[in-house]
C-alpha cells in the first residue's frame, strides 16, 4: 500500500514591518526604553490631572515642604507643587523635542533628497546654505535671538531650534540619494516620464526612511537636551511657564539642602535621554539586517 504524503502548507511570507517589529521586541534594552518612554509620556500628559495642584498654584502654608501626602514631591521655595511643576516641565520639554525632531528631519529629508537628485546648481546652492549654517555658532545665535522672540512664545523657540538641527542629516540624505538615483527602479521611473518630485516622494524617501526614523528618534533626545541647556541659562522657555531646564536651573542652588527641588527634574531628564538612546539603538538594529545584534 502506498501512503499518501501530505505536503505542509508554505509559510506565509513575513512583511518587513512585522519583521522589524519582531526584531525590536526581541531587543530587551530597546523594549525597556520604549516602556520607559511611554511611562514618561503618561506622566507628562496625565500627571497634571492626578494632583489637585496646578503648576502655577502657590500654597503659602507649605514653603519648601518635603514630600508628604499633600504634596507628593514636596514644594519649592515659594510653595508651588513640585510634582505638578515637574509634570508640566516634562510635558513642555517633550513637546518641544518632538516638534523639533519632526520638523528638522522633514526639512533635512527634503533638502538632502533634492540636492542629491537634481545635482548641479541646485546641489551647490543647497549645500552652500547647509555649510553656512554649520559654520555659525548655533548656541550663541539662539542665545542672542531668543530674547527678541519671546512674544512668539515657545513655538518661536521651536522654530529657532529647528533652524540649526537639520544640516548634518541633510548631508547624509544627500549622499544616500546620490546612490539611489542610479538604481534601476529610479531610472525606470524617470524613463517612464514620472516627475522628479514624485520620484523623490515615492522612490527615494521610502528607501532612506530607516535612517530618517532612527535620526528622528535621536533628534528628540538632542532637542530636549538643547532646550534644557538654553532654558537653564534663561534663553528658552520663559516664566510663568516651566520646562525641565527652568526647573533644574531654579533647583540647582537647593540641590543639597532641598534635594526634591532639583533631583526629580534632573532624574527625569537623565532617564528620558537614556531611554531615547536605547530605543534609537534598537531601531537601528531592527532596521539593519546586517547588525551583529540582529544576527544573534
Amino acid at each position: 500500500m502506498t501512503t499518501a504524503t501530505r505536503t505542509a502548507p508554505a509559510a506565509a511570507p513575513t512583511g518587513r514591518s512585522a519583521l522589524v517589529l519582531r526584531r525590536f521586541l526581541g531587543n530587551r534594552p530597546a523594549l525597556a526604553g520604549a516602556v520607559v518612554l511611554v511611562l514618561l509620556f503618561l506622566l507628562a500628559f496625565l500627571g497634571p490631572y492626578l494632583t489637585p495642584w496646578s503648576y502655577s498654584h502657590i500654597d503659602y502654608g507649605a514653603l519648601r515642604s518635603a514630600p508628604d501626602p499633600d504634596h507628593w514631591w514636596g514644594t519649592n521655595r515659594i510653595g508651588q507643587d513640585v510634582f505638578a511643576q515637574t509634570a508640566r516641565g516634562l510635558q513642555k520639554s517633550l513637546l518641544i523635542g518632538l516638534l523639533v525632531a519632526v520638523l528638522a528631519t522633514g526639512l533635512a529629508s527634503l533638502v538632502g533628497a533634492c540636492a542629491g537628485y537634481f545635482g548641479g546648481w541646485t546641489d551647490r546652492l543647497l549645500m552652500f546654505w547647509v555649510d553656512l549654517l554649520l559654520v555659525f555658532p548655533s548656541f550663541l545665535i539662539i542665545a542672542i535671538v531668543s530674547p527678541r522672540l519671546r512674544s512668539g512664545g515657545w513655538v518661536a523657540f521651536v522654530a529657532l531650534l529647528t533652524v540649526f538641527a537639520w544640516m548634518i542629516t541633510a548631508r547624509v540624505v544627500r549622499s544616500m540619494t546620490l546612490s539611489l538615483k542610479e538604481r534601476e527602479f529610479v531610472r525606470a521611473a524617470r524613463y517612464m516620464g514620472v516627475g522628479p518630485f514624485r520620484i523623490i516622494w515615492r522612490h527615494v524617501l521610502p528607501n532612506v526612511a530607516s535612517f530618517l526614523i532612527i535620526d528622528a528618534t535621536i533628534q528628540v533626545g538632542g532637542a530636549v537636551m538643547s532646550e534644557t541647556a538654553l532654558s537653564y541659562f534663561g534663553f528658552g522657555v520663559q516664566p510663568p511657564d516651566v520646562s525641565l531646564g527652568t526647573l533644574i536651573a531654579s533647583g540647582t542652588g537647593a540641590a543639597i539642602t532641598y534635594p526634591w527641588m532639583f533631583f526629580f527634574a534632573a532624574g527625569l531628564l537623565v532617564v528620558f535621554v537614556l531611554a531615547v538612546n536605547l530605543v534609537g539603538d534598537g531601531l537601528r538594529d531592527a532596521l539593519d539586517p546586517t547588525s551583529e545584534r540582529t544576527a544573534r
